[in-house]
């Protein structure tokens, strides 16, 4: 049967695609505009969007198994809603959600408290899932790597708890092998939470000490002055996405992303390697 992949073409769903591809999967890419699609040979793109229920009814059927990503947009939570409703609808019972890790705790954060609600939705209505809930992605980093550059500052206002930050290509095969685990099931599997996180949990003068190392120049940790990071981000996204970043930046501070016992254990027994570092990411993009 086929795997059908939402966001395929962000920095998690291409890898997840690739990943089930490498694995020999039937995938099929839910993407808005196909001629902007760039998948391996054998991958079905089909065009539609979250919202539009007629465009994934259509990309539904036939489907056995679902990836079900949303991006952080102002309809989240609906986008996710209609997609379990339509996935139910038609008959899919293998489904893997990507969530985020503490989405119960974060719950003044929209995107997290967004996500949350999904996660009780497919509770409740006992859909057979698997929620992955993955710490902040090292790949928002190379946003900031210019800045890291030219001024010599960390400016990610991540506090002194500590982030467990994962690189998107290892949430990419996690799910592929979670993805997999379900499609191969005689019978639907019962719902299962992962946390997905990195091997290191890093504070802000952690991250900033890396990239000194890497750099080979010193880098400074500048504070956790979230105000200023809102003002900041206002310059190139929405006032409402900016506040909400700011928000998740104040539950960095006050909470951390702090795997729980034995997850990174875990993830390296699923994956059968060590989880990528976050040194490695930063010496990746730097040269």
């Amino acid at each position: 049967m086929t795997i059908l992949v939402t966001g395929a073409t962000g920095n998690v769903g291409r890898n997840v695609v690739e990943q089930l591809v490498n694995r020999g999967a039937d995938v099929r890419a839910l993407v808005r505009d196909p001629a902007k699609a760039s998948f391996p040979a054998g991958v079905e793109v089909v065009q539609g969007d979250l919202l539009d229920v007629d465009s994934l009814r259509t990309a539904f059927t036939g489907v056995s198994t679902l990836f079900l990503l949303n991006g952080v947009v102002a309809d989240e939570y609906t986008q996710a809603l209609v997609a379990l409703a339509v996935a139910r609808e038609v008959g899919i019972e293998r489904i893997v959600y990507l969530s985020v890790i503490h989405s119960d705790v974060y719950v003044n954060v929209p995107h997290f408290a967004g996500k949350f609600g999904v996660e009780r939705m497919i509770e409740q209505m006992g859909l057979h899932a698997t929620i992955l809930r993955p710490a902040y992605f090292m790949d928002n980093e190379i946003t900031i790597k210019d800045v890291i550059t030219s001024y010599g500052i960390y400016p990610m206002p991540i506090g002194a708890k500590g982030l467990a930050m994962i690189d998107a290509r290892d949430v990419g095969e996690i799910a592929a092998i979670e993805l997999i685990r379900r499609e191969q099931s005689a019978t639907p599997l019962p719902l299962g939470r992962i946390n997905v996180v990195g091997p290191d949990t890093l504070t802000g003068a952690d991250a900033a000490a890396i990239w000194s190392d890497v750099l080979g120049r010193q880098i400074a940790y500048p504070g956790d002055d979230t105000a200023g990071f809102e003002q900041n981000l206002r310059q190139f996204m929405p006032s409402w996405m900016a506040l909400d970043m700011r928000l998740m930046a104040e539950r960095f501070i006050t909470d951390g992303m702090i795997p729980d016992a034995g997850d990174v254990d875990r993830l390296t027994a699923l994956l059968g390697r060590p989880l990528r570092s976050y040194r490695d990411y930063a010496a990746q993009i730097t040269a």
